[in-house]
């Protein structure tokens, strides 16, 4: 009998290497996979090219922007997803102030040689306070923006972020709502109300974590991960 899928979502300017440590982590129990978001103008053509490339039934986990689409995937077909987790993301929509931000973003990133990807400045508001000296760790961060660039940081910039609160009451499938403490990005305050509304939900806050949480403490990311896809796809 082979292993279950799993389709590991990244977030805005990630590729394959924020899933690193849990693609090797996760081998043993689950069969990961990536799924590609940068090329989709709307949340539901990512949603719909996430589904057209997975199994029939798969666990899905999103980070932050993938913890978005994966709302608007069990949207459109909870009955093909067995386990969900959510990290590091939220379900409310962009505020007025936040959407004249995003566009203030991408006026800059158009601009050449405007566009830097991550560095120090941005590491004080991603990563917890123990996390933001570490140069490995931001280097790690800073090729995946360099890899995929301004025009795919423009287009998963201008994606609307639609308000996923009254869904996410019809999620039954076993869940994980986690995130940093440190998350100054989508805080644990927005991770507790996202979990209360969902029925099979386990809610964990990791300590020395920001809004990087896969990259800042994978191993414990890789356990939780594992002990969701230990439970029951049908919880009663």
């Amino acid at each position: 009998m082979s292993l279950p899928q799993i389709v590991l979502i990244p977030g805005l300017l990630n590729d394959a290497d924020l899933w690193r440590d849990q693609i090797t982590g996760l081998a043993d129990i689950a069969r990961p996979r990536v799924a590609d978001i940068t090329r989709g103008s709307s949340l539901g053509a990512l949603a719909e090219m996430v589904l057209a490339t997975s199994e029939d039934r798969f666990a899905l986990a999103g980070f932050s922007l993938g913890g978005i689409v994966a709302q608007e995937i069990l949207r459109r077909a909870p009955e093909r997803v067995t386990h969900l987790a959510l990290l590091d993301t939220t379900m409310l929509p962009d505020t007025p102030e936040r959407a004249a931000e995003r566009e203030q973003l991408i006026a800059q990133a158009s601009k050449p040689g405007r566009f830097h990807g991550f560095g120090r400045k941005l590491a004080q508001s991603y990563l917890a306070p123990e996390n933001r000296d570490n140069a490995d760790m931001i280097n790690r961060v800073r090729a995946m923006t360099q890899r995929l660039g301004p025009d795919v940081f423009i287009r998963q910039t201008r994606i609307a972020r639609p308000d996923s609160r009254a869904s996410l009451t019809g999620i039954t499938c076993p869940t994980l709502v986690l995130c940093g403490n440190h998350d100054q990005l989508t805080p644990p305050e927005l991770h507790r109300s996202m979990a209360s509304l969902i029925q099979s939900a386990d809610l964990v806050v990791l300590e020395h974590s920001g809004h990087l949480t896969p990259l800042e403490e994978p191993e414990n990311v890789t356990d939780h991960l594992k002990r969701l896809l230990q439970r029951d796809p049908v919880r009663k």
